[in-house]
């Protein structure tokens, strides 16, 4: 997963299907369409963050609140299986309760993606090309976190 170009090129192995899924959170606008990308690189997980901001303020993106409506939204949801910055700081961030994760926001990147256990809109594309990878966290594959999601959210999600 983690081979490329020495120019820190960036290729796509594969793309799950596109989903249609509620906004996040709920109410928070209309219906969003998800999909996740494995890809091959060299790059830093920090230089592919920034790579992917780049990207995102090319479509117009702007960030002007926590979970507003986007044109673009692209995480990085994992970098291999590293744990970023550690995994104590990773753990207060996959715990941090509902209404504090409206309002706190990281002064670092966080690897895996804190919330990506929680989300159907993540985990059901990401189910689509890597069903079995494990979060090094959680120890859990994404088939096995998937099946902890409540039916409805799973059913709310739709492939296009």
């Amino acid at each position: 997963m983690m081979s490329g170009g020495a120019s820190g090129g960036i290729r796509v192995c594969r793309i799950s299907r596109f989903f249609r899924t509620p906004a996040h959170p709920p109410g928070n606008g209309p219906d969003y369409v998800n999909a996740v990308a494995q890809i091959s690189t060299e790059l830093s997980a920090e230089a592919l963050l920034d790579r992917l901001h780049a990207i995102e303020a090319s479509f117009a993106r702007e960030r002007t609140a926590r979970w507003a409506s986007r044109t673009v939204d692209l995480d990085l949801l994992f970098h291999g299986d590293r744990i970023a910055p550690d995994p104590e700081t990773q753990r207060q961030w996959m715990d941090l309760p509902p209404d504090r994760q409206r309002i706190d926001t990281p002064d670092r990147l966080i690897l895996p993606h804190p919330r990506l256990q929680d989300r159907p809109f993540v985990l059901i594309p990401l189910a689509d090309i890597l069903p079995d990878w494990v979060h090094p966290v959680t120890g859990q594959s994404v088939r096995q976190m998937v099946q902890r999601l409540p039916a409805d959210e799973i059913a709310a999600i739709c492939p296009l």
